[in-house]
């Protein structure tokens, strides 16, 4: 698969949370303190979305976080497929911030069917496994 789809791929999961795109990315690649840290941190994001009082994530601080997590992450894929780094980082900021207004959209149409919690579990669950997916065909 090429490497800019998979960064634009991983990006989009990043628009979904945060840090679960780097924490997998780290955990499958490079298993370290650092990949344990930032699984940490994708817990604690999953915890913090929960709380009714999150701020949305199309804010400018939620953005802004997303578009420098899916450039990390499509920087890392374009190093590891030996391609440009910064094609990568681009692809992957810009998943991201399709990920983050997409996702925003389809989590409202899912809090209205089931509640917001079984909406933000699901979401969840999607971002675990597209990352997991994606991170598995990087070269």
């Amino acid at each position: 698969m090429p490497y800019l789809l998979l960064a634009f791929a991983l990006g989009l999961v990043v628009g979904l949370r945060t840090f679960t795109g780097p924490a997998v990315l780290w955990l499958m690649r490079h298993p370290s303190l650092a990949a344990y840290a930032l699984g940490v941190l994708a817990l604690l994001e999953y915890a913090a979305d929960l709380h009714p009082k999150a701020p949305p994530r199309t804010s400018t601080t939620g953005l802004v976080a997303r578009v420098i997590s899916g450039a990390f992450v499509g920087w890392m894929i374009g190093l590891a497929a030996g391609r440009s780094a910064i094609a990568g980082a681009i692809a992957g900021a810009i998943g991201a911030v399709i990920g983050a207004y997409f996702g925003l959209e389809l989590r409202l149409r899912l809090i209205a069917a089931m509640g917001s919690v079984p909406a933000a579990l699901l979401e969840d669950a999607v971002a675990i496994v597209a990352a997991v997916a994606i991170v598995s065909r990087v070269p």
